[in-house]
């Protein structure tokens, strides 16, 4: 299983389309073959950070994902929004494996 690690920075003065976007891939991501874990946009602290988080057993089912989420119509339809809207002003996506997995029992 990884992690796909989602950074958004994005315009302070559109945090409410940021949310928009993050509840359409609430819905579009899981649909589409992803374990979402959620989106996080800011609340206290930096104006312009936001993140995404979802799980999948590996890069090549990630590969197939990805294409599903680009023919899924809400899928097609949060990237366009994003694209127009242009509140997303940079975004770095890192690939992370558990790595204090098994976690201990505590006593």
């Amino acid at each position: 299983m990884i992690t796909c690690f989602i950074r958004y920075e994005i315009d302070p003065f559109k945090k409410d389309l940021f949310e928009t976007y993050a509840r359409n891939w609430g819905q579009a991501i899981p649909r589409c073959g992803a374990d979402l874990i959620g989106y996080y946009a800011p609340h206290e602290g930096s104006a312009t950070t936001a993140y995404g988080l979802y799980n999948i057993a590996s890069l090549a089912d990630y590969e197939a994902y990805r294409a599903r989420l680009a023919a899924d119509p809400l899928g097609q339809e949060n990237y366009r929004f994003a694209r127009e809207e242009r509140f997303i002003r940079r975004e770095d996506r890192i690939f992370l494996r558990l790595a204090s997995a098994p976690q201990a029992d505590s006593v």
